[in-house]
């Protein structure tokens, strides 16, 4: 209990600094920003309290909104997409999930897949779509959370792989 408390910390923070140091100051193409922050809401343990999981993704996504003075997108968004991760995870991982036995990182790959895109596009909408907040900018708003979306999972992806290797 307290390593997991100790190592859900360590992440918290170096995901953040992580973010808010180098991340944020990255724009491909102008509109494609990786957002690996959410990782600690993907990788938060299945048996943790949810209570915790909400309020830890809700201040950590307004410690990004500070950095970033974004004004409160980062902190609902992150907050969508925990309260959104159980159903991701019974949809990706079933009867596993049911019987709290999910270690993300030693699952299939194909569930790691399904539960990391469908977690990152919940999240990178509700972004996407409060920060532009314009129906007059419809694409600019697609646009920005597909190509978002599939460059932060297949970075959080990669991350797993390589986090999964090791403990393999």
């Amino acid at each position: 209990m307290k390593n997991e408390v100790i190592s859900n910390s360590v992440r918290f923070v170096a995901l953040l600094l992580l973010q808010v140091l180098l991340l944020n100051n990255i724009a491909l193409f102008g509109y494609i920003v990786p957002f690996l922050y959410v990782i600690y809401i993907l990788r938060f343990p299945v048996s943790g309290n949810r209570t915790v999981l909400l309020l830890s993704s809700f201040f950590l996504g307004l410690l990004v909104d500070v950095f970033s003075n974004t004004g409160g997108v980062h902190a609902v968004a992150s907050v969508c997409m925990a309260y959104s991760r159980p159903f991701f995870l019974k949809t990706s991982f079933g009867i596993s999930y049911e019987y709290n036995v999910v270690k993300i990182i030693e699952m299939p790959l194909g569930g790691i897949i399904t539960y990391v895109l469908g977690a990152v596009l919940v999240h990178h909408s509700v972004l996407f779509c409060l920060e532009i907040f314009s129906t007059d900018h419809l694409l600019l708003i697609l646009k920005s959370t597909l190509f978002s979306v599939g460059f932060s999972s297949l970075l959080i992806l990669i991350s797993f792989i390589l986090l999964g290797s090791k403990k393999r």
